[in-house]
């Protein structure tokens, strides 16, 4: 008889528990660790930490954080990665330069395909990635670099010239826009008549 309680967690449960209580978001995962076992991560992630969302963020409203939920998982022998995002960031609408809300709630799913011949393991509608295309680094170990694809997933939801509904465009002139005289065409043709 084994002298560990029954309600002890495994070393693996324990690793798991641990990687799902961190308090950022990973940049990579292990794949050799992870990709049989499955992954969990779930807390709040501020939009200014993804390096390219930060670029296009306004800086004339206060960015909340963003709840995420992520799961790796393996599914009809194909890896999964995907996540649930709730919360909103703020950009610049193009049109009157103030801040717009744009609103990123969503589940995300991404098949993780090994190579080109798992393409038809996966349904049509199904967003999948080759991981030799998205592991580029060379290392010991297989690196999922997973905040680089949930801030990819962000900025596919972000759309490239936000606009309100409803707002006027920004201009810079002041006062009256000068009319300008417009020449007639049929000027000319008409000093030609009775001439000819």
């Amino acid at each position: 008889m084994s002298s560990t309680p029954i309600n002890k967690p495994s070393a693996l449960q324990a690793d798991k528990t641990a990687a799902t209580m961190s308090s950022n978001l990973p940049e990579d995962i292990s794949l050799s660790k992870w990709e049989d076992s499955g992954f969990e991560w779930s807390g709040q992630v501020a939009p200014r930490s993804f390096e390219r969302l930060n670029a296009i963020l306004s800086t004339e409203h206060e960015q909340s954080n963003l709840e995420l939920k992520a799961n790796l998982y393996r599914h009809n022998n194909v890896l999964h990665l995907s996540f649930t995002l709730t919360g909103e960031i703020w950009l610049t609408c193009q049109r009157c330069l103030q801040p717009i809300a744009i609103d990123l709630s969503d589940d995300y799913d991404i098949a993780l395909l090994e190579d080109e011949s798992q393409v038809n393991m996966v349904n049509e509608a199904q967003d999948y990635l080759i991981l030799d295309e998205i592991i580029t680094e060379p290392a010991p170990e297989s690196l999922l670099p997973v905040k680089k694809l949930v801030e990819d997933e962000i900025l596919l939801k972000t759309p490239l010239a936000p606009k309100h509904e409803d707002c006027e465009m920004v201009t810079d002139q002041v006062g009256d826009i000068p009319e300008e005289e417009v020449e007639n065409p049929f000027a000319a043709l008409a000093s030609l008549k009775g001439k000819l």
